[in-house]
């Protein structure tokens, strides 16, 4: 079978870029697999397997990623269950109540400009409010912080998908006596399943990978996360390489088992709306 010069050509643009993706995942695994002493001899392929970096995450005096990653799955599922509920209900009155166009412009348009401003922004008023009623340095302060600034998208989000359903439904769900909550959770809120995939998936690796607002609202591996505890083995006289690179491989399973399993939701959530038929 004859190639021709462009399928060889996209092909190895595609090839291209996944090597291009995939060589710093692989140099972070093989360096979660090295004594220092290789690291800092730049073996790449001929180096002693080892697996001390892992151990040392979880034990010694210095060993603090098991409480980091405790903090960064409440800081995850709590700001992902706080958005879901109020998204939901936000994008369900924006599609269904009869709002004045205008008013539905000025909540969604508000939404936006909010989503599109830095997160730094929020950073200094975050830190005050925090210290000001206790939750410095604790998950709730970052699930606070999480579900501002993920709350607007998830907003846009869904009510792309409630907007889709045909409100014909309802109206025989309205019929046969289901009242206006009853029809939401009844009949609008599970044939949006796939959007709330895509929310909670996006909302908890937002999350999950924050660095900034952990940076700015914790002090203490009592309140810190993951990103946290990575930054720390960056310290005044020293590099912990080893210890850096497995905890960074650790890290990103639970994203990368996220994204495996529902990337089709992602995408569908991702292009709602986008195409007409």
């Amino acid at each position: 079978m004859r190639l021709r010069p462009g399928t060889v050509i996209r092909h190895g643009v595609l090839m291209t870029a996944v090597l291009v993706t995939l060589a710093p995942i692989a140099f972070t695994a093989t360096t979660s697999l090295k004594f220092r002493r290789d690291i800092i001899s730049g073996r790449f392929f001929d180096f002693d397997v080892t697996w001390v970096n892992y151990q040392r995450l979880f034990e010694g005096t210095r060993a603090v990623f098991g409480q980091l990653t405790l903090n960064s799955l409440i800081a995850g599922i709590g700001s992902t269950l706080f958005v879901l509920a109020i998204a939901s209900l936000g994008a369900y009155a924006l599609s269904r109540f009869r709002l004045p166009r205008r008013v539905s412009a000025l909540v969604l348009g508000w939404l936006l400009f909010v989503y599109m401003l830095p997160p730094i922004t929020f950073a200094g008023p975050f830190y005050l409010i925090a210290r000001q009623i206790g939750l410095f340095d604790t998950p709730a302060a970052l699930v606070i912080a999480h579900s501002v600034l993920t709350l607007p998208f998830a907003v846009w989000l869904l009510q792309s998908f409630f907007a889709e359903i045909p409100r014909e439904l309802e109206e025989a769900a309205a019929l046969d006596g289901c009242s206006r909550g009853g029809t939401f959770w009844r009949v609008a809120l599970p044939m949006t399943l796939p959007g709330l995939y895509a929310t909670a998936i996006l909302t908890f690796v937002f999350s999950w990978k924050d660095f900034l607002f952990a940076l700015v609202l914790t002090s203490t591996p009592r309140g810190g996360t993951i990103p946290i505890g990575i930054a720390s083995f960056v310290q005044e006289w020293d590099l912990r390489y080893g210890e850096m690179a497995a905890a960074t491989m650790l890290a990103a399973v639970p994203a990368i088992v996220l994204v495996l399993f529902a990337q089709r939701h992602i995408i569908k959530g991702m292009t709602m709306g986008a195409v007409k038929g």
